[in-house]
Formats: C-alpha cells, structure tokens, sequence
C-alpha cells in the first residue's frame, strides 16, 4: 500500500489536532468544577449567609433572631439532597422559598456546598 505525502501530512494533523482538543478537554474539566464550586460559595455569601452565616453555622445577627439550624449539624446532614434541596427551591418553616431565585444546577451546587460544611468528629 503506497501513502502519499499529502495523505501522511493530513494523518499527522488530524492526530496533532486531536491530540490538543483531548487535552483542552481534560485541563478544563478541573476548571468547570472549581469554577461551579467558586460560583456555590458565592452564591451562599451573597444569598445564604446573612441568615446561616459564611461557615453554615447560623451564628448571625439574623440567624439567632430565626432561630437558624445550623448546617453543618447532624440533624441537616442526616436530610438526602432531594430533602435539601426542596427546602432551599420551596422553604419551610421560616426559611423562604428560593426556586424563583436560583436554577436547578445552582441549588445542586448549594446541597454540595452544605455537605461540605458536615461537623468533623
């Protein structure tokens, strides 16, 4: 079988090139998910805070006065993400409902967020 230049040089390009989307795919990815992860911090310090305070522990001015639980407790970590989540897109109690406020991917990344703030020991 005879390849011609020109047939080499499209099979190096073609290979070349997949080569560098494989790897803009895989350096972004870290990306994307830190960048989801920047954005849920954000999104709680400017939505969230105020009433359960930046660590999650309800320890504000307004969160004492609602009488807040905190987040990172036993009693809000032992609720599935569905749990959480409906809380945060509907409320309860005197926490208000926030579906109009935030898409459904922001409130995944708020569960995560919440899970993250689980008591250690």
């Amino acid at each position: 079988m005879k390849f011609s230049i020109a047939m080499i040089k499209l099979t190096i390009t073609t290979l070349a090139t997949a080569a560098v989307i494989a790897g803009l795919l895989i350096s972004t990815r870290p990306l994307a998910i830190n960048a989801a992860a920047e954005d849920a911090a954000t999104l709680f310090k400017t939505k969230c805070a105020v009433c359960h305070s930046a660590d999650g522990s309800g320890n504000t001015a307004q969160g004492k006065a609602l009488k807040v639980r905190d987040l990172r407790s036993p009693e809000v970590q032992k609720l599935n993400d569905a749990q959480m989540a409906e809380i945060i897109t509907k409320g309860k109690n005197k926490m208000p409902a926030l579906g109009k406020n935030f898409t459904q991917e922001q409130v995944k990344q708020l569960v995560a967020l919440i899970r993250g703030m689980a008591k250690k020991g």
